[in-house]
């Protein structure tokens, strides 16, 4: 008689002893493939850990038996009607994600930066589930347990990974963040072979759910996401022209955009006096202030003008770009009292837009004055002359985009102080609107028309960098109370989207132009299952294997050069 280890279920155990008969009996019955007269609650944390247990016998069996594994046809005999199928776990994805993880060689510099084995590990769980199921820490450790074969890709079982170990991984990633974004950026360079002669400064905010009195970050601000009632935090990025981040920063949710620009760019992209970069601003940060740093220090930018004054000739405009659907035109003037390239763009597109929104903001804008003038002769409505004043400058607040083209005036009864009649007529449109129209200013003078609006309308696309990290890789809401708790998560979904974007970059290229949401529902389906079967002899055979791939998958698989089968094929006779 001699002992062998078949499993070390490691520590802590938190299984009573008088417990011990009853989960090896179980674990003995999944691996024969017997079933129980009395078995446990399918649904209890003693049957799921049967069942992991289980599995992980199979794979350590399997992993032995890998080295004498023939080459040849394996025929066996068994009963077709014992055939069961068991524990399917979602490998597609995932296999996607943990590709890109390596591709960019951010395992390695874990590693690098001193994460053990059980940190690498759940810092690789913690990154991929940002990516692929957006949640908070408790949801993702039972995503990682219950839903998804990324364990078996990576050769680590979740079942033992602590959900204190998943923040403390957050905090870790966080204390080396200036490490991992120099990293990511530096390789992303190398991968794809990009200039770095473009830089877009972006602020975007998230809400908390709560009050947030005891965190420093939350202050009460201007939500883009409408949620004003909610304290805020700011996220900021450094981005350049292909999409990737350069840097990112977290601010209190009541910082003003324009005063963070010097800082930022200060400190994190010094202009390089081989190759100045060029700065793109939105008209929020293009303040007179930072256009003046910007020149001090020699950058290039181009931003949004804004000045209400716009003027264009189609006459000297620049066809940029025509067809069926689209009308690009843009005049180049020259400031003469400070130098700067104004770039007057014109779009069929933009103007379409703008008349349909002020078409139904007047429609409305109507509307709401009619009802207010038939009240007038009802009762119970509001009448007196003054009331009627206060209510119409509201509407004019309200709907102030439509109210500047309508003259109104209201008839008074002045025995009574109650208004009669509202009267309203449109006037002719102001000289200056122009739909359709934007300006641009830029000191960069050495690019033509058609560069400087192609640059500007390439980095108008980096808005979807936004979009992508809340509406795809969960970046709001905020749940954490405690202010060393929130920088984190927000850190996690800037590397995710780091991950995303490189992938999306790589499938551009190849002509496919998905979402990561659509990215992620065209990836589901493929799962590792486990088949059982008896045997002739009685003993059960248990084969590990993942689905085939289906043709959305392959196109996917192809453009990436990854197999279509992710993890290996395990076999075990018991």
């Amino acid at each position: 008689m001699r002992q062998r280890t078949l499993l070390n279920l490691e520590r802590p155990f938190d299984v009573p002893r008088e417990q011990w008969p009853t989960l090896a009996q179980r674990i003995e019955q999944l691996l024969n493939g017997q079933q129980d007269l009395m078995p446990l609650d399918r649904d209890s944390e003693g049957e799921s850990m049967a069942q992991r247990y289980a599995a992980r016998v199979l794979h350590a069996k399997a992993r032995l038996n890998e080295a004498d594994r023939s080459t040849e046809p394996d025929y066996q005999t068994v009963d077709i009607d014992s055939l069961d199928v068991l524990r399917p776990r979602s490998v597609g994805i995932e296999q996607v994600a943990l590709s890109v993880l390596r591709q960019v060689e951010l395992d390695q510099k874990l590693i690098a930066l001193g994460f053990t084995g059980p940190q690498l590990n759940a810092a690789l769980g913690t990154l991929i589930a940002r990516m692929v199921a957006p949640a908070s820490e408790l949801a993702t450790h039972q995503w990682l347990q219950e839903r998804r074969g990324l364990g078996e890709l990576i050769e680590h079982d979740f079942g033992t990974t602590r959900l204190t170990r998943l923040y403390r991984v957050a905090d870790a990633f966080y204390a080396s963040k200036d490490a991992l974004e120099t990293h990511l950026y530096a390789r992303e360079k190398s991968l794809f072979d990009f200039d770095e002669t473009i830089t877009r400064y972006e602020l975007t905010n998230t809400y908390f759910e709560g009050s947030g009195v005891s965190n420093a970050t939350a202050a009460l601000g201007h939500s883009k996401e409408k949620r004003s009632d909610c304290p805020l935090v700011t996220l900021a990025l450094v981005l350049d022209s292909s999409g990737f981040p350069k840097k990112s920063d977290v601010f209190t949710g009541n910082i003003s955009e324009p005063q963070t620009l010097a800082e930022r760019l200060e400190k994190r992209v010094p202009p390089n006096p081989a190759q100045v970069p060029t700065v793109v601003l939105d008209a929020g940060i293009a303040t007179a202030e930072n256009i003046e740093w910007l020149v001090e220090n020699k950058y290039r930018y181009l931003v949004v003008s804004r000045k209400r004054h716009r003027q264009f000739d189609a006459n000297e405009a620049v066809m940029i770009r025509e067809d069926a659907d689209v009308r690009i035109q843009a005049q180049r003037v020259v400031n003469p009292d400070t130098g700067e390239v104004e770039l007057y763009c014109y779009s069929s597109q933009r103007e379409k837009k703008e008349n349909a929104i002020h078409q139904l903001c007047a429609k409305r804008f109507e509307t709401a004055i009619e009802k207010l003038a038939d009240g007038l002769g009802k009762p119970r409505t509001v009448k007196q002359y003054d009331t009627v004043r206060v209510r119409l400058g509201r509407l004019k607040q309200k709907y102030a985009k439509a109210a500047q083209y309508y003259e109104i005036t209201v008839e008074q009864d002045e025995t009574a102080d109650k208004a009669t009649s509202i009267q309203w007529t449109r006037k002719t449109p102001i000289k200056d609107t122009l739909p359709g129209v934007y300006c641009l200013r830029t000191n960069q003078d050495q690019w033509d028309e058609a560069t400087l609006w192609q640059t500007y309308t390439m980095l108008t696309d980096l808005e979807s960098v936004f979009r992508c990290l809340k509406s795809e890789l969960g970046l709001r809401p905020v749940f954490h109370h405690k202010t060393d708790r929130v920088s984190a998560p927000l850190f996690i979904s800037v590397l995710a989207y780091h991950l995303v974007h490189t992938i999306r970059f790589q499938l551009k290229a190849c002509g496919i132009n998905l979402s990561w949401e659509e990215l992620r529902r065209q990836r589901a389906g493929q799962n590792r299952v486990t088949v059982q079967l008896k045997r002739a002899e009685g003993r059960t055979l248990h084969l590990r294997k993942t689905t085939r791939a289906e043709s959305r998958h392959q196109q996917i698989y192809d453009a990436l050069g990854l197999s279509d089968r992710p993890g290996k094929t395990e076999k075990t006779i018991i």
